[in-house]
């Protein structure tokens, strides 16, 4: 992608048409592009975590700070799981432009969550 735009003829019609695996990787990096906005974090200081379910349309994305005060890599918990969570929460937000758009858990609060029936 250059940048660059071109003009359009007005007898022809632009289509992007992609794959779930596409359409889910688009979303995904839209979300790495974009979570200084729509998370409030520098995106240097996080890592991610995120997922999808296909059958009920919702997708799931997590910044947690990358690092301890030791410099060590911070894990996510395997405890959590992230379709369990999808099953269990309600949404966050209805736009990604609006505020109050994500919510703050503890991980012991997503453990408990993503253990819930």
């Amino acid at each position: 992608m250059n940048g660059q735009t071109k003009k359009m003829d007005e007898a022809l019609v632009r289509v992007i048409k992609i794959s779930k695996q596409a359409l889910f990787e688009f979303i995904y990096e839209k979300f790495i592009d974009n979570q200084e906005l729509f998370l409030d974090v520098d995106p240097l200081d996080v890592t991610n975590v995120f997922d999808i379910n296909w059958e009920r349309g919702e997708f799931i994305f997590c910044a947690y700070k990358s690092e301890d005060a030791n410099g060590n890599m911070i894990e996510f918990s395997k405890e959590i799981d992230l379709q369990q969570l999808m099953k269990n929460m309600e949404d966050t937000t209805c736009t990604m432009y609006s505020d109050g758009r994500y919510s703050e858990y503890t991980k012991e609060e997503l453990i408990e969550l993503s253990t819930k029936s």
